[in-house]
């Protein structure tokens, strides 16, 4: 450890807390009502805590953690510890409250400030440090109490204390006000995005443009005729290819697996009867159709198990944001025939069939980046070019109109929900020329792509301000935010009374670390 400042002293965390301190439940009437915090009440980051939920004492006092006003909450396991769930507890409902056994608790000894506590433990260097020392099973990894007891704090005076924390507060009471104007651009630019969504897919987007082009628009009958007309005409050339296929494998002997007779297209009625949503009026030139009528049939994704290596990487649905593919935290397969069968193809649309109920139904368009296949949680929506481009179809998609279908149409289980490829190929779809998709494709990406790059612009502002919090609690813990007072009782004092008293206490509840 560097040289510390003067009246300072360096202590293990367990010297100057008690880590996860026992309780004597038996003073507390099993009829009574306690403050109950689950991992959800913590906030990431910002140290607010909801100690609202109450419950009876007598269902949490076996199995859960107990904890009173001023103890320090630190969230030990992956990855709520790393996302920094950390707080102090305000007032509760009675004495002591409970909550999830994946918390940690530090309580403060007599002369400690817990928001001292709360820093230390909170700071993104020690939480460094914790996440490398985790143990357990990947996905399941926590922080023993042994590294927190263990850890070496560098302790200023109390007077320091109060003056450190008052300091820190102030400078991030500053950091915050910035940051909440960040935030509001940041939602404000979210709802943009999903306003000129729906602008495009009410034809006002492109209202100017088929006004210059009126001889580019077709009746809605003409149009739903095209896509009959052209569904039709994939279908008997799929059959060709059939028919030669079976040819070439008679010739063969018979050899291999019997080439599969492609199956004639779902119909759907042309008056859009079995839609589920109210429909919106559509300008002229436009009809209302199902999703299904513009594709070949939806297709879902390996179910094969990836591995962190291989040869192709597989996408997932956690890598599907905001409309476009992730390309970082892959899993990959080696398979050769899962790799021949699932294989993204430039222009694919991948929807999003399982996923929390505020996530399902989000889809992306694949570019053709890279070599890439699509995992079992994706629907491949096999759009017909010539009636939809992919592009098209990927932003109707991620449409509040399509969104909202999504919602009445999906199936929720436990923490998720479905939507099945039949059901995605019901979903109703507004169709228009392929020039006037275009035009909506081009006004899109002109438009988002300026979205992007000022939200980017706001998402580097808010790494700096997170980045200039780590750097006030890295001068503070230097000691080096506030100037030190010789008139300060140091820390060793502090530390010997601790110990004095400690001393003090019964063998039993000493190692306890605990105060009845």
């Amino acid at each position: 450890m560097t040289e510390l400042p003067g009246g300072w002293a360096s202590a293990r965390l367990s010297e100057i807390c008690a880590v996860n301190p026992r309780v004597d439940k038996s003073a507390l009437d099993p009829a009574s009502v306690v403050s109950f915090v689950p991992m959800p009440a913590v906030e990431a980051e910002t140290g607010k805590i909801d100690v609202s939920e109450t419950r009876n004492f007598e269902t949490v006092r076996k199995g859960y953690t107990p904890f009173r006003k001023g103890d320090v909450l630190f969230a030990k396991i992956t990855p709520c510890m790393e996302n920094g769930k950390m707080a102090i507890v305000p007032n509760l409902a009675n004495t002591y409250g409970f909550g999830s056994t994946e918390f940690h608790v530090l309580r403060p000894l007599q002369g400690i400030d817990p928001r001292f506590i709360y820093y230390t433990v909170s700071n993104r260097a020690f939480r460094f440090h914790a996440e490398h020392n985790m143990t357990g099973a990947v996905g399941q990894k926590r922080v023993p109490a042994a590294v927190l007891e263990e850890h070496e704090v560098s302790l200023p005076p109390i007077s320091e204390q109060r003056r450190i924390v008052e300091r820190i507060e102030a400078l991030f009471e500053e950091i915050d006000r910035g940051l909440e104007s960040l935030r509001a651009a940041k939602n404000g630019i979210a709802l943009y995005r999903q306003s000129l969504l729906k602008s495009a897919f009410e034809g006002r987007l492109t209202a100017e443009w088929r006004a210059q082009n009126p001889d580019r628009l077709e009746s809605p009958d003409a149009l739903l005729d095209r896509i009959r007309e052209e569904r039709e005409r994939r279908y008997m050339a799929d059959l060709d290819e059939w028919e030669q296929a079976i040819a070439e494998w008679r010739k063969c002997s018979k050899n291999g697996r019997k080439p599969a007779k492609p199956k004639r297209l779902k119909r759907y009625s042309r008056d859009g009867s079995g839609l589920q949503l109210a429909l919106l009026e559509l300008p002229h030139g436009w009809a209302w159709s199902h999703l299904g009528c513009c594709s070949t049939g939806p297709e879902y994704g390996t179910a094969a198990k990836s591995s962190t290596q291989g040869e192709v990487p597989v996408v997932r649905m956690g890598n599907i944001q905001n409309g476009r593919i992730d390309w970082s935290n892959l899993v990959y397969t080696s398979d050769k025939e899962e790799i021949a069968q699932y294989s993204l193809q430039p222009g694919d649309v991948l929807f999003n069939r399982t996923n929390s109920p505020e996530l399902v139904g989000k889809t992306a368009i694949y570019q053709g980046e890279r070599s890439a296949l699509f995992a079992g949680y994706l629907v491949r929506v096999n759009q017909i070019g010539e009636i939809a481009s992919g592009p098209y179809v990927a932003y109707y998609l991620n449409s509040p109109c399509a969104r909202e279908h999504g919602k009445s149409v999906k199936t929720d289980g436990v923490n998720q929900s479905n939507i099945n490829g039949t059901k995605l190929q019901e979903y109703p779809f507004p169709i228009c020329s392929t020039a006037e998709q275009n035009e909506i494709v081009r006004i899109l990406d002109s438009r988002l792509e300026a979205a992007e790059v000022l939200e980017a612009e706001i998402d580097a502002a808010l790494a700096r301000a997170d980045a200039l919090r780590q750097s006030i609690l890295k001068t503070a813990f230097g000691g080096e935010l506030v100037p030190q007072d010789p008139d300060d009782e140091p820390a060793s004092a502090l530390l010997e009374r601790i110990e004095t008293e400690r001393a003090k206490m019964p063998v039993r509840k000493r190692r306890a670390r605990v105060e009845a």
